[in-house]
């Protein structure tokens, strides 16, 4: 599932194309695509159709297009999704599943998914913490460490009170969003801390070093248009992040550490799998 990087390249080239744009007409192709839309698809696309898109925005892995009557449509990306822009005449993609054209007759916008796991929804905007809108299922959600009013100290403190295991904890969207398995690991690599360690065992600076791995391996992920291992993470033009070339952890079962040539491990961690350096990322003790 595409983490925060991934995403993040997607809103810039949605934002850059859309933004500003009037939408003039809204096709659903597979009415699963728009299942939490409650009222259905006739609905929605009602209610698309004459609306402007004024910003894209996001929360950790969570997509939105505000829109000029103070909702909006959130996509979610899920395991396969994609959102392109394509030229009016382009042939439509096997797993085209929503198309909106604008009234400019400049590109379409194609929301793909293979699998379907994906979708769009029309929310109400509501006030968060900071007083900024965001679609009402977006509240609940923690920011990310690529926010602005990110609070370190909270994370910091937050992770130290929870009794799990750390890996779980920044896989926690409530605690801090944008991480997904791929920069967990990485981050986890980089702390040289084993993914099952205690968050109670956390010292505050294992804690913020844990917290500027993973700032710093998002960022630098974003830099290279994310983490793409098949076609199915693609940008707004189809393109591919090139990411995976720099991973140290993640998808490296049985290579060298890059930083003391043990052999990255691959073990069973929530039916995914968890990536780590046995000499680097030692098991906790169980005392």
């Amino acid at each position: 599932m595409p983490e925060l990087p991934e995403v993040e390249v997607v809103r810039r080239g949605i934002d850059k194309w859309v933004s500003g744009r009037t939408i003039e007409t809204t096709k659903v192709l597979h009415s699963r695509a728009v299942r939490n839309h409650i009222a259905g698809s006739k609905d929605f696309i009602k209610r698309l159709n004459g609306r402007t898109v004024t910003s894209v925005n996001r929360r950790g892995k969570f997509m939105w297009l505000s829109l000029d009557d103070d909702h909006a449509l959130v996509t979610h990306l899920g395991m396969s999704g994609q959102v392109l822009v394509q030229p009016l005449d382009a042939d439509p993609e096997k797993h085209l599943r929503v198309r909106c054209t604008f009234t400019d007759n400049g590109r379409a916008m194609h929301f793909v998914d293979q699998r379907t796991f994906g979708g769009m929804a029309i929310e109400e905007m509501v006030d968060d913490v900071v007083g900024r809108l965001i679609p009402e299922s977006v509240q609940h959600i923690a920011l990310d460490p690529l926010d602005e009013y990110f609070d370190p100290e909270t994370f910091i403190s937050g992770i130290r009170k929870k009794n799990t295991q750390v890996k779980r904890a920044i896989l926690d969207q409530t605690l801090i969003s944008g991480i997904g398995n791929i920069y967990a690991d990485e981050a986890l690599w980089r702390s040289k801390i084993h993914w099952a360690t205690p968050t109670q065992r956390l010292t505050r600076a294992q804690a913020s070093t844990l917290l500027k791995n993973a700032t710093e391996v998002m960022t630098q992920a974003l830099s290279q248009g994310g983490t793409s291992f098949d076609a199915l993470y693609v940008n707004v033009n189809g393109e591919s992040g090139y990411f995976s070339q720099e991973l140290n952890a993640y998808g490296r079962e049985d290579e060298p550490c890059d930083r003391c040539g043990s052999i990255i491990v691959r073990e069973a961690f929530a039916n995914r799998s968890s990536f780590r350096c046995p000499r680097c990322q030692r098991k906790p003790r169980t005392n």
